[in-house]
């Protein structure tokens, strides 16, 4: 199937990767914050932040449809594009089965693509899943202030699966901020820090939790919701089994 949709610009690096890899070509336009797959992107016009688009950049480019998500870019610039006249497609993705289904609304449906082989890899990758043992953890996203993963996120859902329980899943937002106190004496078997959006490393972050486990993880694999879902699983479970 062919797409009907010839110039596409994505305000979303996971949606970025996941059109390039399935139709390169189509993207002429993409946030400074998709850089994946590097060599398909070589050209492409970079149109602003997620949060801080060039709007008239955008409509300068006569975009067929621009994909973006309610969570990573800002209702005022997507109801200023579609003021411009640009047709907006905005997914939302709180847990893999949505995920999975608004891959599939944006590819197929929205772009009129065949479905792709990876999508199909990725439901399988994620299917024979069998989770460890429970292990109670918290999840940093940010320093200066300590803000967590709290309740109906994407990356916590997957964590899930692989039997990592979330001390802040019920939480009342979804980011909380929490102090290093609270978060030290919460009784975690380990902490996960992911190198994005804030780039912890074995330098800067496990220091904070004297005396508690570390699992360093890929930040695209635990929250990009693209091709990288279908390695996901096994990059994930190799960093949490060699927390130390």
């Amino acid at each position: 199937m062919r797409s009907s949709r010839k110039r596409v610009v994505s305000l979303v690096p996971s949606l970025t990767e996941a059109v390039a890899v399935s139709a390169p070509g189509l993207l002429v336009g993409v946030t400074d914050w998709c850089t994946h797959p590097a060599p398909e992107l070589a050209g492409v016009a970079r149109i602003g932040g997620t949060k801080n688009p060039d709007v008239r950049a955008i409509a300068a480019l006569r975009p067929d449809l621009v994909i973006a998500n309610e969570e990573e870019n800002r209702a005022p610039d997507l109801a200023q594009l579609r003021a411009a006249g640009v047709e907006v497609l905005v997914t939302e993705v709180r847990a893999l089965p949505q995920a999975l289904r608004e891959l599939d609304r944006v590819l197929v449906g929205a772009l009129g693509l065949a479905r792709p082989g990876w999508l199909a890899d990725a439901e399988s990758a994620w299917a024979r899943v069998e989770p460890d043992a429970e292990r109670r953890a918290f999840v940093p996203i940010w320093r200066r202030p300590w803000m967590v993963l709290g309740r109906d996120t994407f990356a916590g859902d997957l964590l899930a699966r692989l039997g990592v329980r979330n001390v802040y899943a019920g939480h009342a937002e979804r980011y909380p901020k929490v102090a290093v106190a609270e978060l030290t004496a919460a009784g975690c078997d380990l902490v996960v820090l992911p190198d994005e959006p804030y780039r912890f490393t074995a330098e800067d972050g496990p220091e904070a939790f004297p005396g508690l486990p570390a699992a360093l993880v890929s930040g695209r694999h635990l929250t990009w919701y693209g091709p990288s879902l279908a390695q996901a699983p096994a990059v994930l479970s190799r960093a949490l089994r060699g927390a130390g």
